[in-house]
């Protein structure tokens, strides 16, 4: 049963330095498999995978990235029991169940803690887990904050660390949006424009805009250096849209 664990937790790390690259594994034995015909509740799987059927519901739905980490998680974990089909469908029987309410959240943390009692980073990687799952549709609700957070109190997870975790994913996801830039669609919102407008219409917008934000004018006009700044970003923001509206009509 430790073996099983200890295998469970191994894939749970696997998938964190897969995605993040916090971390570097090697050596994982993954061809060893026992038998399981216990209550799944009452096992580190079956309550994990109630977990993150709470995660993902926190914010009322399940975007396609959360349906494909969950596939994958089930799939995983099931392949290191004999009975792996057996496994997997009961695994998805408790995340059915499991997401259809949040009034046992604590109930399961509870029971998830006295398996991992004596192992306080066992219970951190797994709350970074379960953050990951989160963050992974790159929008962290408020509501997907308080039942995480919710989480990591019931699991006594220090407050530092979680927020350490938290502010770890916010900084990756920042990055990553400042380097795909906007859409298409938010930059005819930057330009005040609409996509039936034709290029004449769009140039006029964007030369009103330019003449509005422009940071010498705004300068000129004895603003503040705060204001100045901010001018020079949305000048930024509004020329970065008007080239990504000319690339996609081949201008």
């Amino acid at each position: 049963m430790k073996l099983i664990v200890l295998l469970i937790i191994a894939v749970i790390l696997y998938f964190i330095a897969r995605s993040y690259k916090t971390e570097k594994f090697a050596n994982i034995k993954l061809d060893i498999k026992e038998k399981f015909e216990g209550d799944l509740m009452q096992h580190e799987a079956g309550l994990l995978v109630a977990l993150m059927a709470k995660v993902a519901k926190a914010d009322g739905e399940v975007c396609e990235l959360e349906a494909q980490l969950l596939k994958h998680t089930l799939n995983d974990i099931s392949r290191h029991f004999e009975n792996q089909d057996e496994i997997r469908e009961k695994l998805k029987d408790i995340y059915k169940k499991e997401k259809e309410s949040f009034n046992n959240t604590l109930e399961i943390c509870q029971n998830l803690y006295k398996l991992t009692k004596n192992n306080y980073q066992k219970r951190v990687k797994i709350m970074e887990y379960l953050l990951n799952l989160a963050f992974i549709d790159k929008d962290f609700s408020n509501t997907e904050f308080m039942i995480t957070e919710d989480i990591a109190k019931a699991l006594q997870i220090k407050t530092e660390d979680f927020q350490k975790l938290v502010n770890a994913f916010e900084t990756f996801y920042k990055k990553q949006k400042e380097a795909e830039g906007i859409s298409l669609e938010k930059a005819y919102e930057v330009l005040e424009a609409r996509k039936d407008d034709d290029s004449n219409t769009i140039k006029k917008k964007y030369r009103t805009l330019v003449k509005k934000h422009h940071p010498d004018i705004i300068a000129g006009q004895g603003a503040s250096q705060n204001i100045i700044d901010e001018a020079t970003n949305k000048l930024q923001e509004i020329n970065e849209a008007y080239e990504i509206i000319k690339k996609s009509r081949g201008e």
